[in-house]
C-alpha cells in the first residue's frame, strides 16, 4: 500500500496537465455538443443514482483519476479497511465501523450489543413510564444520532440533544420534563469528555435519577450511577460511531426495527464499495470526483445541499465526518504536505438557502463545487433542485442582459438521487460519504481516523479552568 506523496504519481502529473486543458472548456458547450453527456456520466448502485454530468471533466479526466487511485493502492487499502487492519496508524487502531452494519457477519460482541440496544430501546418505547430521552453527547456521540432522529424518527417518544457546555442548551432540551420520566443518555467513549460530563452532572441537579451510558469506561459510568451500561470499542472513531451504540438515542426515536433498516443500508453501500471496479463505484467516483475539483481545479470550498427538512442536519453532520477526518496538514509519515488536502464543507437544506447564500453560488467570486441530494418523492424540490444545478452549470449566455443579471455558468455540482426518505436510504447515503472520506484520505497520503487538531484547545481551556484565569 503507498505511503509516498500523491505527487510523485505519474497519474498526478499527467492529471495536473490535462487540468490546463479545461481552462478554457464551458460546461454549457459540453452539453450542446454530447447529448449523450448526463447518461455517460452517472452512475446508480445500492439505491444512490449519482449524476455527475454537470462536473468540469470527462473520460479522460476519469481514466487519469482511476488511474491514481490504483497507483495510491486504493484496493489494498480497501481491503485493509474492510478487513479491521489497523489504519489509523498514529493510534495504533484499526477504523471497523463496516463491522457494525456486516449483517450476518457480526462480531459476537456486536451482535450482543445489538440485542441489548433492541430489547432497551423497545422496553422504553413501550411501557410508557419514559416519555422524554435526553442524549446528552458532543461530536460523533450528538450529530450521528440527532440527525437519525430528526431524519426518521416516528415520535413515539420525544427525543432530545444536548451537546454544548452552554447551560441554556441543556435547559431546553429538558423544556416541560418531569425527573421520574426522563431518561438521560451519557455517551462517551472515556466518560471524561468535558461538556458531556458538565452536562450529565447538571442533569443529575436537576433531579435526574434514570441513567444509560454508552461508553468504554465501564468503572465511571458505575460510580456515576448509570443502571445500564452499553459498550463502546477502541476500533470504532467518535465521527463514525452512530452504526454502534451510539445510536441508542436514534433506536429510541425510531424504533429499533427501523435503526436494522438503517444498518442494513449501510451494509448494501459497503457490499458495492468492495466489490465494484473503480470507474463504477460510486463512492470512489464522489472520492475522486472530489479530489479533481480540490488539487486541480482549485475548489476549496464544498456545499452539500440535501433539498428535504428531513436532511437538513446532514450539512453538519459531514461538516464533522470531513473535516475532522481530513482537514490535515501532514501526511502518514508526518511530512507536511504540498497540496490541498480536505475542502471546506458547509451547506443547509433547499429551498430556504436558495434565498440566502446561493446569490454567492451563483455570481460570486469563487467557484464552490456542490452536492445536490434529491428525493422523487416531491416534484416541487426536485424542480427547484434540478433549476439550481442547471443554473450553476450553463449560467446565461445572452450579451444583452445588464452585467448584475448574468450569470456565468460553469459552476460543477453533482446530484445525489435517492427514492423516498427512510431509515434503509439514510444508511446508504452516510456510509457513502464514509467511503468517500476514505477514499480521499488513501489518495492524499494522510490518516483520516485521527483528530489530534481539537486536542490543544482541550487541554488550554483546562489550564484556563484549573488557574482560574
Amino acid at each position: 500500500m503507498s505511503t509516498t506523496p500523491p505527487t510523485e504519481c505519474k497519474a498526478w502529473t499527467d492529471l495536473a496537465q490535462h487540468a490546463e486543458s479545461w481552462r478554457s472548456v464551458h460546461l454549457r458547450d459540453l452539453f450542446s455538443t454530447d447529448v449523450t453527456r448526463p447518461a455517460l456520466f452517472a452512475a446508480e448502485a445500492a439505491g444512490v443514482r449519482l449524476d455527475y454530468s454537470r462536473q468540469r471533466l470527462g473520460g479522460v479526466t476519469l481514466r487519469l483519476l482511476s488511474r491514481l487511485a490504483a497507483e495510491r493502492g486504493l484496493p489494498q487499502w480497501r481491503e485493509a479497511l474492510l478487513g479491521g487492519n489497523k489504519i489509523n496508524t498514529s493510534e495504533d487502531r484499526a477504523a471497523w465501523h463496516t463491522a457494525l452494519r456486516a449483517g450476518g457477519s457480526l462480531p459476537p460482541e456486536v451482535r450482543e450489543a445489538l440485542a441489548r440496544m433492541s430489547s432497551l430501546s423497545e422496553k422504553i418505547r413501550k411501557e410508557g413510564k419514559i416519555r422524554r430521552v435526553v442524549n446528552l453527547g458532543t461530536g460523533g456521540s450528538d450529530l450521528g444520532p440527532r440527525l437519525l432522529a430528526d431524519a426518521v424518527g416516528d415520535h413515539v417518544l420525544e427525543v432530545r440533544f444536548a451537546a454544548n457546555v452552554d447551560p441554556r442548551d441543556l435547559q431546553r432540551a429538558l423544556e416541560g420534563a418531569e425527573p421520574a420520566s426522563t431518561l438521560f443518555i451519557v455517551a462517551s467513549k472515556t466518560f471524561t469528555t468535558q461538556e458531556t460530563m458538565a452536562n450529565a452532572a447538571a442533569a443529575k441537579k436537576w433531579g435526574g435519577r434514570n441513567f444509560i451510558a454508552v461508553t468504554a469506561n465501564r468503572e465511571a459510568a458505575k460510580a456515576f450511577g448509570a443502571s445500564e451500561i452499553l459498550p463502546m470499542w477502541d476500533w470504532v472513531g467518535g465521527r463514525f460511531s452512530i452504526w454502534s451504540t451510539v445510536g441508542f438515542a436514534a433506536a429510541c426515536a425510531m424504533g429499533f426495527d427501523r435503526f436494522e433498516e438503517f444498518l442494513a443500508g449501510g451494509h448494501e453501500m459497503d457490499k458495492h464499495f468492495a466489490d465494484a471496479p473503480l470507474e463504477k463505484n460510486l463512492p470512489v467516483l464522489l472520492a475522486l470526483i472530489g479530489v479533481w475539483n480540490v488539487d486541480f481545479l482549485g475548489g476549496t470550498s464544498h456545499a452539500v445541499l440535501p433539498y428535504s427538512h428531513a436532511l437538513r442536519l446532514l450539512p453538519a453532520y459531514l461538516q464533522q465526518l470531513e473535516m475532522e477526518s481530513n482537514g490535515k496538514r501532514v501526511d502518514r509519515a508526518g511530512n507536511v504536505v504540498g497540496y490541498a488536502t480536505c475542502p471546506v464543507v458547509w451547506g443547509s437544506e433547499g429551498t430556504p438557502s436558495q434565498h440566502s447564500f446561493h446569490q454567492l453560488l451563483h455570481q460570486g467570486t469563487q467557484v464552490v463545487p456542490c452536492d445536490f441530494i434529491d428525493f422523487s418523492s416531491n416534484e416541487i424540490l426536485t424542480a427547484n433542485l434540478t433549476a439550481q444545478a442547471n443554473a450553476l452549470a450553463f449560467g446565461t449566455a445572452d450579451p444583452s442582459l445588464a452585467p448584475h443579471k448574468r450569470y456565468p455558468g460553469d459552476r460543477p455540482s453533482s446530484i445525489l438521487s435517492l427514492e423516498k426518505i427512510n431509515a434503509k436510504n439514510l444508511g446508504r447515503l452516510i456510509a457513502l460519504y464514509e467511503h468517500k472520506v476514505f477514499i480521499q484520505g488513501v489518495i492524499w497520503n494522510i490518516n483520516s481516523f485521527d483528530q489530534w487538531g481539537v486536542e490543544l484547545g482541550k487541554q488550554l481551556a483546562n489550564k484556563i479552568l484549573a488557574n482560574g484565569k
